[in-house]
């Protein structure tokens, strides 16, 4: 039986266990639902058994438990010489607020147009649905000859702050060859992509202090340092015209864009003009050197996310403020240290800070960047897979945005993570209407079976 006929027959039930996870609100970051965490975390454990895992269980952790599942492949006794293969999905979902702007009860999955509405329509119960059912086809089938590890999390969208205790914990039942997760996006649904990097993320507040308080500005302005104007001496030092960050040795660890790679980001459909419209700007600014998807992807960047002082009521104030605050981050490239990074920001604004002022910088958190390389035979069957579920070659393609735990599972258990993502960007994922596109969760779950026969050889 194919995939494809696999899918046909069963689809119904496919539909309904989907549906049974989306009905239970597990949302991490209200208290108010502590209860339904541990509920998914129940349906997820009964579905993968039910898929064909021989053994599955609720794991405690430091916050929300952990679902952990496992099949060992029968197909030969030297299971040493079988790889295993661990996915990685979470079972928590966004808040749904603002309800009003939802045009069908989130919470009871609801098609139209070829697509489920829904919360965690695909993040991440949608896609990891993909992963459960391509695995029951190939353990049901017979075909599956390789060992599969589960890991399911609740707490993704609050940060993961209880994943890099329990995999350093769990390091032996863990243990894997490569690490398959479905968390991520395609560029387009006629344009199949493997995600292969993400950036990653330092993070800071910084406050400037002057005068024991507000003064006026008229007796006192042009006599004592301003802190807001200090701040933003400080914060135009950072980028300079071409797009560089002067942080010294900021740069040191960045690695070059491969050559293969940047030729695959030229494939990309792009249409700058479009682009600039959309977000409504007249230009676009970035390092010299790279393309806009090159800046967005595979450099990295320096922002300011918000900025405050003195007097910002209605009306005005004639003011000289005590006091002066921002939020910036970077987001990194892989090989760029986040806990590095962040000290050397801190002492490169000690640097250049004027006198006049006192200046405290606070790291607030951050997260390492991943390059998963293109040539590695799991990423060679994901491609393959790719191609026979779409039709076509996937493109490699990074993504600007973090998943910190990506790096973590590298970090700890030692091995390679193959990013099989098929969301798309009209999924809305953590907005009202979320929704996954049915026919590309099909042809996800055919992506993923092809993927398990081609790595097995």
């Amino acid at each position: 039986m194919t995939v494809q006929e696999y899918i046909a027959a069963h689809k119904e039930r496919f539909m309904d266990e989907w549906a049974s996870l989306i009905r239970i609100p597990s949302v991490s970051c209200q208290a108010e639902h502590k209860a339904d965490m541990l509920r998914c975390a129940e349906r997820w454990r009964e579905l993968l058994l039910a898929a064909g895992c021989q053994q599955a269980e609720v794991l405690p952790s430091d916050g929300n438990p952990f679902v952990y599942a496992e099949y060992q492949s029968p197909i030969t006794n030297h299971q040493s010489q079988i790889p295993t293969v661990l996915v990685y999905a979470h079972y928590d979902v966004m808040p749904v607020e603002p309800l009003e702007q939802w045009n069908s009860d989130p919470w009871e999955p609801s098609i139209r147009n070829g697509r489920l509405y829904a919360r965690g329509a695909d993040d991440d119960k949608g896609q990891a649905m993909i992963q459960a059912k391509a695995f029951e086809y190939m353990a049901k089938t017979g075909q599956l000859q390789c060992n599969v590890k589960f890991i399911f999390e609740g707490e993704e969208e609050i940060g993961s702050p209880s994943l890099e205790a329990f995999i350093s914990k769990h390091k032996e039942l863990l243990k894997a060859d490569i690490i398959l997760v479905s968390d991520t996006s395609m560029i387009g649904k006629d344009t199949p992509s493997i995600t292969t990097g993400l950036r990653g993320l330092a993070y800071w507040q910084i406050e400037v202090d002057g005068p024991n308080r507000d003064l006026h500005s008229g007796h006192f302005g042009g006599a004592v340092k301003n802190p807001i104007n200090a701040l933003c001496e400080m914060l135009a030092q950072v980028v300079d015209k071409r797009g560089r960050i002067t942080i010294p040795h900021f740069y040191d660890d960045v690695l070059p864009i491969p050559e293969e790679e940047r030729q695959m980001i030229a494939q990309i459909p792009f249409d700058q003009q479009r682009y600039n419209a959309a977000i409504d700007v007249d230009d676009v600014f970035g390092e010299d050197g790279f393309s806009t998807l090159e800046r967005n992807s595979c450099r990295p960047s320096f922002d300011v996310c918000g900025i405050w002082g003195g007097y910002t009521g209605e009306g005005s104030k004639t003011v000289l403020p005590s006091k002066a605050f921002a939020k910036v981050s970077c987001r990194l490239v892989a090989n760029q240290d986040h806990e590095k990074i962040s000290q050397t920001f801190v002492n490169y604004l000690q640097t250049i800070k004027p006198n006049g002022v006192r200046l405290t910088v606070t790291p607030m958190h951050g997260g390492q960047g991943y390059v998963c390389p293109i040539d590695i035979p799991a990423y060679r069957a994901a491609e393959k897979g790719f191609e026979k579920a779409f039709g076509k070659r996937p493109l490699a393609a990074r993504r600007g945005g973090s998943i910190p735990i990506i790096a973590a599972f590298e970090k700890i258990l030692g091995c390679k993570t193959i990013l099989m993502g098929f969301g798309l960007e009209q999924n809305a994922i953590h907005s009202p209407n979320e929704s996954m596109d049915l026919e590309v969760w099909e042809k996800g779950i055919i992506a993923v079976a092809e993927f398990y026969k081609e790595y097995a050889q």
